[in-house]
């Protein structure tokens, strides 16, 4: 299937779920009116219409993904059609934030057991005093 015989522009919500960024066309919309898509570095409404070369910034929580219109499909693609109608840009940085493990997740408190009591603060504090080093 050549990506140049389909349409010359697609609405940008449609054309995010049809290439599989997002699971559903809904979930393409909030992140357009959210502000986490941006073509061309300008925050873009779900209506916008994209077209082949233009340049989509999507922001999928710690992920920042860079991507490249090469086609606008008819119908929501194949995962091993996705290729044909964008060109990934990411650098492999942006993965690697999504796998590092974040502080905050070590530092969560189970939901109900109250506040921290002052032995459990001075373990805290002992803690982020050896990650920074002092």
């Amino acid at each position: 299937m050549d990506p140049a015989a389909e349409s010359s522009s697609e609405r940008l919500d449609k054309w995010l779920w049809k290439v599989r960024i997002f699971r559903q066309r809904g979930l393409a919309t909030e992140a357009c009116r959210a502000g986490s898509v941006e073509v061309a570095d300008q925050p873009a409404k779900p209506a916008r219409d994209v077209r082949v070369g233009d340049v989509v910034t999507v922001r999928l929580g710690l992920v920042r993904r860079t991507l490249v219109v090469r086609g606008t499909p008819a119908n929501r693609v194949a995962a091993k059609a996705v290729a044909a109608y964008l060109e990934d840009r990411t650098p492999p940085e942006e993965f690697a934030k999504a796998r590092r493990p974040r502080v905050e997740q070590g530092l969560a408190r189970a939901p109900g057991s109250g506040r921290p009591t002052k032995r459990d603060r001075r373990q805290l504090d002992e803690l982020l005093r050896q990650g920074d080093g002092t």
